[in-house]
Order: structure tokens, then sequence, then C-alpha cells
């Protein structure tokens, strides 16, 4: 008899995280069969602006359903004060797969630096195309995008570390986000997350389910203005993270599977 809460606690999440993917999945979908055709016959900027408010309130469906089906507790409302700031980097920590996502629910001018292949995925090609997102490679043409696209009023979004966290508290941090500040003259505002779990952290596989609910809170962080010398400026921002990261929820996981691959 034990074993029936069990069983039915294990469904439970199962169902839970496969609605949360199946969601997501549709709602990628769905879009990308407005954004196709709206990229060839919508002029870059109009279209531009299509494409990012478009993903933004697609997110936001997200967001709504993985957090009334019990996946998730939220709380954003810290980078939602920053929905009528226009020509401004965020600079994120990058715990889990999912953090691109929920900020993009925040600021309906988001301009994401994503990985160059993503632009060619089944899911989010098509909507990442029209929002003009911008690659990751080749990196001088990456920094020049996003400069002009900070200088034309958009919200970049870019990871300092460039890819999800392997160790606590945060990767490496490439001079990427200080390049573009100093010449597009723009502030950058750092993002603390925080969460408790491990799911969709680099090298949790996608279909592998976790305890839920999840905790996810995003909070606005010091706000850097532009640097004379990118690589002082990347060091006091990587310092300044690991100092603000030092209580995260993430530190148990993280320390634990950072340990795991030292052992």
């Amino acid at each position: 008899m034990k074993a029936i809460p069990v069983l039915f606690a294990l469904v439970h999440r199962y169902v839970i995280a496969y609605i949360g993917l199946l969601s997501l999945g549709l709602i990628c979908l769905a879009w990308s069969l407005i954004a196709l055709p709206a990229y060839f016959i919508l002029p870059p900027r109009s279209g531009a602006a299509l494409g990012r408010a478009g993903i933004s309130r697609g997110f936001y469906l997200y967001r709504l359903i993985i957090t009334a089906i019990g996946a998730y507790r939220l709380d954003l409302s810290d980078v939602e004060t920053l929905r009528n700031e226009s020509a401004l980097i965020l600079a994120p920590n990058h715990p889990q797969m999912i953090d691109a996502v929920l900020l993009a629910t925040c600021h309906t001018n988001i301009v994401c630096v994503m990985k160059a292949q993503l632009l060619r995925n089944v899911f989010l090609g098509a909507g990442s195309r029209l929002a003009r997102y911008i690659a990751n490679e080749p990196p001088r043409r990456m920094i020049e995008a996003a400069v002009t696209a900070v200088q034309s009023g958009g919200v970049l979004l870019l990871f300092p570390e460039g890819t999800r966290s392997v160790r606590f508290p945060i990767n490496e941090f490439h001079l990427s986000v200080g390049a573009i500040s100093k010449h597009a003259h723009a502030p950058v505002q750092t993002v603390i997350i925080e969460t408790d779990s491990p799911y969709l952290s680099k090298g949790w596989p996608l279909f592998r389910i976790p305890q839920f609910p999840i905790t996810f809170k995003a909070r606005l962080g010091r706000r850097f203005e532009p640097p004379a010398d990118v690589r002082a400026f990347t060091r006091e921002l990587e310092v300044y993270f690991s100092q603000e990261l030092t209580n995260a929820l993430q530190r148990t996981w993280q320390t634990e599977r950072q340990g795991e691959r030292v052992g």
C-alpha cells in the first residue's frame, strides 16, 4: 500500500514535466507559423518589433502555465520594473536553460545573443530571426550587431559566462559584455538569478524529471556604467557576481556537482 502514494507522486511529477515541455514546444511552433512569413513580408524594423513582442508574450503564456501546474515558484517582479527602459544591457548569471525564456517575459524589446545553431532550430529559428536576435559567432560580428541593437533602443540580454554555469558560483566571464557596453555607451544592469534545483542546468538530461515545485528568483543587482578598460571591467563584474552569489540557492547542488567532476 505504501507504494501507491509513491507511484502517484512519481506520475504527478512526470505529468508536470511533460506538460511544461509540451506547452513550450507548441507555443514556439505556433509562433513560428506566424514569424516565418512575417520575416519575409515585414521591413526589418517593424519585423523586429513584432518578433520581440511576440516572443515575450508567448513566453509569458508559458510562464503562466508552469506556474499554474505547480512546476515553478517564480519571482521576477524586480526585473519587471525595467519594462520601460531602453538602450540597456542585461547581464545575468546562467544556472538553467530556462533563464533566457523567463527573462524575456519581463520586457517586450529584449534582444537575445544566442548560439548560432539555435537560429536554425525548428522551434526557435523563425521567431529568433524575425526578432533579429544575434548569433554568438563570429565574435566580432556579434559585438557589432549587439552595439547596433542597443544603440537602436533595444535591451540586450547577454550572459557574461557565455553558457550555463558548471561550477559554483559562476564560470569565468567573457569580455563581450564590457566590449559592447563600451562601444554602445550603454550601462550594464546585472541580474542575480537564484534557483534551488539543477533542472535543465548544464549536463541535465532534457527528460530527467526533477522534484517540483522549483523556486526561481531573479533580482536586480548593481548597474555598471560603460567601462574605459574592458578587461578590468570584466574582472570587476566577475568578482561582483561571486560575492552576490555566495549564499545563492544553487550553492548546494552546484557545489556537489563540481565535486563529482573533480572526484
